[in-house]
């Protein structure tokens, strides 16, 4: 490479050092926006691997693989064959799979066989002792010796030393010292072995993976030598081998996404490479469905996230592409010029490629920090703009993160260079005859582009739309329909869809606007009319980059917000409140028991589901031996009659960190309307006065406030509330009587009001009647109640619990909305997807404001000479910068209300299709979209520092405008 070329190319990058650092910022943005993602998925991949492995650690570790081989009936085994697979499994294997290994254990075993003594004068020979010869890797390492010794390595006397566990001496009724004749059937005609007990042991820690058959299934072994077993019994005697295992655990705690693949290929491959070593070789268990379950989740969500991202992705590369063209067109006068004098395509298209390249490797080299910095937020992300301070994901560079990012790097020099390439191949004729057809419409508009997008994006709505009616007439939920990834990425085909049809209309406005106005006009609004629809192609690159900013900044607002908010509440109204604490009540029964044995009443299965049994009689009884415990009893009843001790309540109202408490009941009864069935509803009994303190409520769901109600309920105490559906359906009005029967009382009930829902009530699935309790105790039964708590901001539940059980109040649960959300809120899926919107949205801000001062402050200088000469002709300043505020305010003002619009209006279109995520009959409460005051003050924050920025650029440029600078001979630059 000559020097003189990359002399030329840092000159050239010098003198436009603003649009080559806006470009590098560009493609910084690129790749580490486009290297964040795989770096997130693969550490949420960990997390969820973690989770994993810890909900799997009661059985066997997640990372057990388990290879097994089983003679097959008379077929010898080829004992080298046997040495090369066990070499290959226990060396080889373990560096093949490449991740830690817990637990390694291989045991070696003959055909079981009945144990005689050799010696019945000592030992019990009428005992049956069915046992197997087992050799154990590593035994003595994994054991602690409690009788005797260990086994020799050597067959002294011809008799064999093994060892058991301790609890199998004593269920075989064997000794230390006893000496037992194995015989063995291999059709050879192999005398018995003598097998002598020489001691006995215990496992260091039955939990660990070593012992992953269970100390059970080896009550049945006595354990040898290895030694003993592969080189005397297998080699020199000729005993067949019957069973040999291979058990590994495997650490996969830090298993990478990238590992996903391969890892699964091994696993597959693994059945075919032993049996090619050693028939009937075979891996039994693997953490294979595992790995499919792990690479299926970190596809999924790759998947999302980049669909979310595609969109800004998409918009940096077009803010890239912005920033060479305006970098192009103030220098295709120099191109044109270099290409005249001898320059060949080839060597300006090298300039701009080495030019892209180097800013590239510099992105390519920075973007991944930036990007794991990015992945970090996005982990510690747990809502939209909200990142908190939590256990951060493990986030790594991986060589898939930086295969994205050079993936990203090359996208951004291609469409870079590709219009490099176009103004290379100009001459000077060329760029002059294209001058002076600069008014030529784009391709996009000749090939009508816009509206064909305009289609494909109303397509997408109507298939959503099919979509969400298909789900409400079936009933089917998301996972069953194979919710489509598109659903964030159709609004952003949307939002520039809409935009470029817009950009078609603006010079025929600007057209009409004028003609309309010629006569009234002032001399400087006319002249920037003039120049908008003159030249109303250069500003489509700004325009549309805004709309495309602006409307995705409010599209991805409203939908992170849409989804917590939606998702909150969904899970407030299904709790109802913050606490909601179940206590076990003493029951007691007035019916004397039928069998003389039973020790108490037993409760029969009331409400609360929490005492199991009662007293009866001064008896304390337990589940399954009282009353009611036992339906398959056939001489044991059910109590009719059973009387609930109430805990006190009041106690509740004093536990720390509450705020405040109310008693509801919840219990089915069956309603009767003028003397007919109307089936089961559910009725809860509340005291109104303490609900309205406790319970969730969401104003617009109620036609008045819902005070306004349990009012209504407090002012007769047979009131009753009922929900509109069955309301509707029996044609029921306030006033009107119906009857509830509860515990086979009936309970007379008037209708003071009808509404769609209730906290914790779904009047799809169920009625329900909200009543008094008090009214309800003194029509029925007493029945064991709930207990639902209001708590202070962060009291924890721990010392409330504490605190009844030190006043002698039993619990059968506690369930806390707060804990939760919170689970909610940790959900890599979650996280992934408010991180992204986040983000993003950051993003479009960003790139919005430096898009728009950058075009502006280029536009402003390449326009110096028109300037000069509007003031040598007499336009006063003051007239001039009036103009071209004029001038901003007519695109950039009008592309700002259109992004804001476009949001808008994209987000109440597509915004609902998100409800598809659950059953949309049964989306309680109902689904809404959101718009957030902060976030739509946040974006009018950043319009505000543009138009500031650019007016302070405009004002700043022609103070410094000199008219004999300005008006000289030569084009302008």
């Amino acid at each position: 490479m000559q020097m003189p070329l990359l002399r030329f190319l840092y000159r050239k990058m010098w003198n436009t050092r603003w649009l080559t650092l806006s470009t590098l910022l560009g493609l910084l943005i690129a790749v580490a926006f486009t290297t964040s993602i795989p770096m997130y998925a693969d550490g949420a991949l960990r997390r969820v691997v973690a989770k994993s492995l810890e909900e799997k650690s009661d059985g066997l570790p997640a990372g057990s693989v388990l290879i097994r081989y089983q003679a097959a009936g008379s077929e010898k085994t080829d004992l080298d064959q046997l040495k090369a697979v066990d070499q290959y499994i226990q060396s080889e294997l373990s560096a093949h799979i490449g991740f830690p290994v817990q637990s390694y254990v291989r045991s070696f075993s003959v055909r079981g066989a009945q144990l005689s003594p050799v010696d019945p004068s000592r030992v019990d020979p009428s005992k049956r002792r069915q046992m197997t010869l087992t050799s154990a890797y590593n035994l003595k390492d994994q054991s602690e010796l409690t009788r005797g010794a260990w086994y020799s390595d050597k067959i002294e006397g011809g008799v064999i030393e093994a060892v058991v566990l301790e609890e199998a001496m004593f269920r075989n009724d064997i000794h230390v010292g006893d000496v037992f004749n194995y015989p063995i059937a291999s059709g050879m005609g192999n005398p018995p072995l003598k097998v002598k007990i020489v001691g006995t042991f215990k496992p260091r820690d039955e939990t660990d993976p070593y012992w992953y058959q269970g100390l059970e299934s080896l009550m049945g072994s006595l354990f040898i030598s290895d030694k003993v077993m592969t080189e005397d019994l297998y080699a020199k005697q000729k005993i067949p081998v019957n069973l040999v295992n291979w058990y590994y655990a495997f650490d996969l705690r830090n298993i990478q996404t990238s590992q996903l693949g391969p890892l699964e290929n091994k696993l597959e491959r693994l059945d075919i490479v032993l049996y090619q070593q050693l028939k009937n070789t075979r891996v039994d268990l693997s953490f294979l469905p595992l790995l499919s379950e792990f690479k299926k989740q970190s596809l999924q969500l790759q998947i999302l996230l980049f669909t979310l991202a595609a969109p800004m992705i998409a918009m940096v590369f077009y803010y890239i592409v912005m920033n060479a063209r305006q970098s192009l067109e103030r220098q295709q006068s120099d191109i044109s010029v270099l290409r005249s004098r001898g320059g060949s395509t080839r060597q300006i298209i090298w300039i701009y490629l080495l030019e892209s390249l180097i800013l590239g490797g510099i992105a390519l080299l920075a973007g991944p920090f930036l990007g794991w910095f990015m992945a970090k937020s996005i982990g510690s992300s747990s809502g939209f703009l909200t990142f908190v301070d939590r256990k951060a994901i493990p986030v790594a560079v991986t060589p898939q993160a930086l295969l994205y990012g050079a993936a990203a790097v090359l996208i951004a020099v291609a469409a870079s260079v590709i219009p490099a390439i176009l103004y290379a191949r100009q001459s000077i004729v060329s760029f002059k005859r294209k001058l002076a057809r600069a008014d030529r419409a784009p391709v996009w508009q000749r090939w009508f582009l816009d509206v064909a997008l305009v289609a494909l994006a109303g397509f997408g709505w109507y298939a959503f739309n099919q979509r969400q009616l298909l789900s409400l007439q079936t009933g089917l939920t998301t996972d069953q329909l194979q919710v489509h990834p598109l659903l964030f990425f159709v609004p952003a085909l949307s939002v520039f869809a809409l935009g470029l049809f817009f950009l078609r209309l603006f010079p025929w406005l600007l057209k009409l606007l004028g003609l309309l106005g010629r006569r009234f006009f002032s001399v400087p609004v006319y002249l920037t009319l003039t120049q908008l629809s003159r030249s109303s192609k250069a500003y489509y690159p700004l325009m549309l980059l805004l709309t495309l900013t602006l409307g995705l900044g409010v599209y991805n607002a409203s939908a992170a917000r849409t989804i917590d908010l939606n998702s909150t509440e969904r899970t407030l109204y299904q709790y109802g409140t913050d606490v909601i604490v179940q206590t076990i009540w003493d029951s007691y029964s007035d019916d004397l028991p039928t069998d003389p044995n039973a020790g108490g009443s037993g409760q029969p299965g009331g409400n609360s589901g929490a005492n199991g049994g009662g007293s009866g009689n001064g008896g304390t009884g337990n589940p399954g031996t009282g009353g009611g415990g036992n339906p398959g009893g056939p001489t044991r009843e059910v109590p009719r009659n059973i009387r609930y001790v109430e805990p006190p309540f009041e106690i509740f109202r004093r536990l720390p960190g509450v705020e405040a408490a109310a008693r509801v009941l919840e219990t089915k009864g069956n309603v009767v309307i003028s003397g007919k069935s109307a089936g089961q509803g559910m009725v809860m009994g509340i005291d109104n006065v303490d609900f309205a303190k406790v319970g969730w409520f969401r104003r617009d769901l109620f036609p008045a406030h819902p005070y306004e109600y349990l009012n209504l309920l407090g002012s007769y105490e047979q009131a009753v509330l009922i929900s509109k559906p069955f309301g509707e359906r029996y044609s029921l009005k306030p006033g009107d009587l119906l009857t509830i029967s509860l515990q086979q009382q009936p309970v007379e009930f008037v209708v003071v009001g009808i509404l769609p829902y209730w906290p914790s009530q779904y009047p799809d699935k169920m009625p329900f009647f909200i009543a008094n309790l008090d009214y309800i105790y003194d029509q029925s039964p007493v029945q064991p109640y709930n207990v639902w708590l209001k708590m202070e901001d962060g009291a924890k539940t721990t010392p409330l619990m504490e605190e009844l059980q030190a006043r002698n109040i039993g619990i059968s649960s506690v369930k806390d909305v707060r804990i939760e959300l919170a689970q909610q809120k940790k959900h890599p899926t979650r996280g992934g997807v408010f991180g992204i919107l986040s983000l993003g949205f950051l993003v479009s801000a960003l790139v919005s404001l430096i898009g728009y001062i950058l075009y502006w402050f280029f536009n402003l200088s390449s326009r110096v000479v028109q300037f000069g000469v509007l003031r040598a002709m007499g336009l006063q300043k003051g007239q001039l910068t009036f103009m071209l505020l004029m001038e901003q305010i007519c695109t950039a003002g009008l592309s700002i209300a259109l992004g804001l619009g476009i949001g808008k209006l994209t987000s109440y279109l597509f915004l609902p299709f998100l409800q598809t995520s659950e059953n949309v009959s049964t989306q309680v409460p109902p689904f809404r979209v959101v718009f957030d005051s902060k976030d739509t003050a946040q974006l009018y924050g950043v319009i505000a520092v543009m138009m500031i920025t650019g007016a302070a650029l405009l004002i700043l440029h022609l103070r410094r405008l000199r008219v004999h600078q300005a008006v000289k001979m030569g084009e302008e630059r």
